[in-house]
């Protein structure tokens, strides 16, 4: 396909109109594949190396390499996001048209996260047009909106830079930190009985009601204490209760599960004790309830101090558009922390807003793209020709 090299908004709607759902949310979607060999397409008629390399079957990775000059020196950056998206159902218009309303660009994935891509890829090229001396790589990857199977698979293989960018709609706003989060779910086991058999029936869904009361009295006595200057405090909700058979029976299993977002420096072992422990509470009280619980997956929270170098050069990259540049927090999880885990500083900025990810109106203002592109542009040849060494 043929794009103008260094035209963020006309790739952003190249890709919007291309279906990329995820399949492991969406059952029988396409997955990232046709997205993954446009980027490679483009890119590849840019002037970049590219490389496909599959995170799971026929669901690829990019990896494109520019810049780099033959005498060394420079730093290395990487500008990271994926390419995968969430359903459509729901939408209150064409997820695929990629249709111009004014300065909105329509479509499923226009703010989380094509635009973002579009944006670090034709910053990529500007800045290499310039000759950096080190090398910029582009990383658009599958599959982050379930397990991150694109960026572990990234890190697997070796890739590595100095520093990163994950592209993720920030508003414009620069985000060194974002939340972890653990899913723990819990089992609580009763009796069944006949309705009126108080005598021997076990309320399997009344014990795990203790136990959503102890949890709510543990975060409002210590979750708040828990903060991070930038993200807030650490939390919980019930995110789902299953149980009961019949309106005359007394239910002898009820599964709950509970969703906590976690600041940096918790980890999902502490926060599996936590609700251990509120149960042990319970169980002092209610000695004929039992339960297990169990960890069903957890992602770590990321946290890169506010005057690291990659902070400070994005802010300095930044300041001729906005100043003071904004330093925030991030809500959602991405796969910066998966970076950050691998030694590689990650921090977040991208065109559009993370309010719209997955809504029923997902838009990105045009103007932003553009914005977010020259930012990113800056901060690559300073970073990779021209910061400090």
């Amino acid at each position: 396909m043929r794009v103008t090299p260094g035209d963020a908004v006309a790739l952003t709607e190249a890709l919007v109109r291309v279906d990329s759902r995820n399949p492991s949310l969406v059952p029988g979607a396409p997955g990232e594949r046709d997205a993954a060999l446009l980027i490679a397409e483009v890119l590849g008629g840019w002037g970049f190396l590219v490389e496909l390399a599959e995170a799971a079957p026929g669901r690829p990775n990019v990896i494109a390499r520019i810049g780099g000059r033959p005498d060394g020196g420079g730093r290395s950056l990487m500008l990271n996001g994926h390419l995968d998206i969430v359903g459509t159902e729901g939408m209150a218009h064409d997820p695929f048209s990629a249709e111009r309303r004014g300065d909105r660009l329509y479509g499923r994935g226009s703010a989380d996260m094509k635009a973002g891509i579009a944006a670090m890829c034709a910053a990529a090229w500007r800045a290499a047009v310039t000759g950096v001396a080190g090398e910029i790589v582009v990383a658009a990857v599958a599959d982050e909106e379930f397990e991150s199977l694109g960026t572990r698979a990234l890190i697997a293989s070796g890739v590595r830079a100095d520093a990163a960018i994950v592209t993720e709609p920030t508003r414009l706003a620069i985000c060194p930190a974002h939340r972890g989060f653990v899913w723990v779910e819990v089992t609580v086991h009763g009796r069944a009985a006949h309705g009126s058999r108080y005598d021997i029936g076990v309320d399997a869904i009344r014990g795990a009601a203790f136990l959503l009361a102890e949890l709510d009295a543990f975060e409002g006595a210590e979750l708040v204490r828990r903060t991070h200057p930038l993200l807030g405090r650490a939390s919980l909700h019930a995110s789902t209760v299953e149980g009961g058979v019949g309106w005359s029976t007394y239910p002898d299993r009820c599964v709950l599960r509970i969703e906590r977002r976690t600041v940096p420096g918790e980890s999902a072992a502490a926060v599996v004790g936590e609700v251990e422990a509120a149960w042990m509470r319970v169980r002092a009280r209610r000695p004929e309830l039992t339960a297990t619980v169990r960890l069903e997956t957890s992602q770590s929270a990321s946290d890169v101090a506010a005057d690291a170098p990659v902070v400070r050069a994005l802010a300095s990259a930044l300041r001729p558009l906005e100043s003071p540049p904004r330093i925030e927090g991030l809500s959602a999880w991405t796969d910066a922390a998966l970076l950050n885990e691998a030694g590689i500083p990650a921090i977040c900025f991208g065109p559009g807003d993370i309010a719209l990810a997955h809504a029923a109106e997902e838009w990105v203002p045009v103007g932003e793209i553009e914005r977010a592109t020259e930012v990113l542009a800056r901060l690559a040849a300073e970073w990779c020709g021209y910061g400090e060494q």
